[in-house]
């Protein structure tokens, strides 16, 4: 099977999940080829652009690095085609792919930058930090005798600096609270696992959540992991959060839909101008969870390889979908490597969900903005909040298994809209997270409380542990340091919003995903839909 790629950690308000697509989503595949034929048109633009190149070395009156106007000519020339054909720099390649690979080399931290000084949130589970015994709240203060701290250090600088081959090293030293002097470490770089299911638990006895973060090349083995566990635990309800999804690799989330979908279906064909580039893909292994409900959670940032789930499971009537709208994205790129280590990654197909649609929004060429801020614009029309607001095309009308009406041209609409919690797109609640005041506040409260609460167990934490009204107005102090001016209008609107969100990063501090998914599912508003269908309907994928 081709490997193909379609992609873009914590938790993210809706309102920047934009930002997250933009960076991160395509889809591509292992695949090299050389045109077939070459056009008269082709051989003079390429004569045209080596004279103009020509003559700007030779000729003009300043200095010029050829390679910054190379780079800078690649990337207006794609801007012409489509949104998701795109040219990856050399210094980017290895970062971005790491993200899809599931593994990457470095010291293994999970870190924030708070008030301009890198704070360890978590060392990672058996990672060289961990064994040499550096802590959750430890501040890194210097990098290879270098001062990292109060210098406008940037999260990529940082990753620049910390990652590297395996068995390289890097020397960081260490503020510590109670610590008189700085502790330094040096510290062998291995691989650092990285995984993409984020969590699986059992909501009741009966119905199991399974939360996917990104397609990569672990996700299908964590996948199954989780639902034999689940099954293990008496599941015979599963709920798949695909919710701020961006995608990754195709095949993964073939291999996804092929665990829920009996015997040979269809699960998504691609169409291309070059006959290899035009597949169809079936399920046909035998399957973990064949029967029982299914219920695919969805919002405005699930795509790509999300959508090929979800449209798989809409079109066979084997999943429910749950949610808002999905991005809309339905091209295929293949990765081609350049001969100085940058890529290029380049439109060849679109994708079909087996109704036969076409999810790919509507795009105008040149204009990136506007495509990957498209949901930005879903608020303004009300699609957000109404069912009645979303946009279909009327003459893109296909139907399911069972003679469902489904539409395409983009995006995957849910079964079962769930609006928008108005609270959470107020001012005061988005700048918390935007200037890491509450993940700040979270971080040093657990820190602090860290022995008592983890004496006291989860259980009890999740059961009884109330935010009180101090522990808010302690928050609020720290955010003006932070320099956010208190809004009490907006304040009160989110306040219960806030409390719950509060003390889930609390416990993600302490607990990590474990801890945080079902204190933060609580108040989220698609998961408790698909609760409420689960509940109440006995076989919701029979209709």
């Amino acid at each position: 099977m081709s490997k193909y790629k379609n992609s873009n950690s914590a938790i993210r308000l809706p309102l920047y999940i934009s930002i997250a697509i933009s960076v991160g989503i395509f889809i591509g595949a292992n695949m090299a080829g050389n045109p077939s034929s070459v056009s008269r048109d082709f051989l003079k633009g390429l004569t045209k652009f080596k004279q103009v190149l020509a003559y700007i070395e030779n000729d003009y009156v300043d200095r010029v690095k050829t390679d910054d106007l190379v780079e800078h000519a690649i990337q207006s020339m794609l801007e012409e085609l489509d949104p998701h054909t795109s040219y990856i720099p050399a210094k980017d390649v290895q970062l971005i792919q790491s993200q899809l690979e599931g593994k990457y080399e470095g010291i293994g931290i999970e870190f924030n930058i708070f008030k301009d000084t890198i704070h360890v949130i978590s060392p990672l589970s058996g990672g060289p930090s961990e064994k040499l015994g550096i802590r959750t709240g430890d501040k890194i203060v210097k990098v290879e005798g270098e001062n990292v701290a109060g210098i406008n250090m940037t999260n990529r600088k940082v990753i620049e600096m910390l990652r590297g081959p395996g068995g390289s090293t890097v020397t960081v030293e260490i503020k510590r609270k109670g610590a008189p002097d700085l502790l330094e470490f040096r510290i062998e770089r291995d691989v650092i696992p990285q995984h993409s299911v984020d969590v699986f638990y059992m909501v009741t006895e009966e119905i199991g959540y399974i939360k996917i973060a990104r397609f990569a090349n672990s996700t299908h083995a964590e996948f199954k992991n989780a639902l034999i566990k689940l099954k293990d635990q008496g599941m015979e309800k599963l709920m798949i959060d695909l919710t701020g999804n961006p995608g990754g690799y195709l095949n993964r989330a073939i291999q996804i839909a092929d665990e829920l979908l009996a015997g040979r279906q269809l699960i998504v064909y691609t169409d291309g101008k070059e006959k290899r580039y035009t597949e169809r893909h079936y399920s046909g292994e035998e399957g973990d969870f064949e029967e029982g409900t299914v219920i695919i959670l969805v919002d405005e940032g699930s795509a790509s390889a999300s959508e090929i789930v979800a449209g798989a499971l809409q079109d066979h009537d084997r999943g429910t979908i749950v949610g808002r709208r999905t991005f809309g994205k339905g091209l295929v790129q293949l990765p081609l490597d350049l001969n100085d280590g940058s890529e290029l990654r380049l439109t060849i197909s679109r994708y079909y969900t087996p109704s036969g649609r076409s999810i790919q929004k509507t795009y105008k060429r040149g204009s990136l903005d506007e495509y990957y801020w498209e949901p930005y614009s879903r608020y303004q029309s009300g699609e957000l909040y109404n069912s009645d607001s979303i946009k279909v095309i009327d003459s893109l009308e296909f139907q399911t298994d069972n003679g469902r009406i489904v539409y395409g041209g983009g995006g995957i609409s849910p079964d079962y809209f769930v609006p928008l919690d108005s609270t959470q797109v107020f001012g005061y609640l988005n700048r918390l997270f935007s200037t890491n005041s509450l993940q700040e506040y979270t971080v040093k409260y657990a820190q602090e409380n860290k022995e008592i609460l983890e004496s006291e167990g989860y259980d009890e934490f999740r059961a009884n542990f109330r935010i009180s009204d101090q522990m808010l107005e302690n928050l609020i102090s720290l955010a003006e340091e932070n320099e956010l001016p208190f809004n009490q209008r907006e304040f009160n609107r989110s306040r219960k919003l806030l409390k719950q969100l509060t003390k889930a990063y609390i416990a993600r501090s302490i607990w990590d995903n474990d801890g945080f998914y079902p204190i933060f599912n609580e108040q989220d508003e698609i998961f408790q839909k698909a609760l409420q269908l689960m509940k109440e309907t006995k076989d919701l994928n029979s209709n």
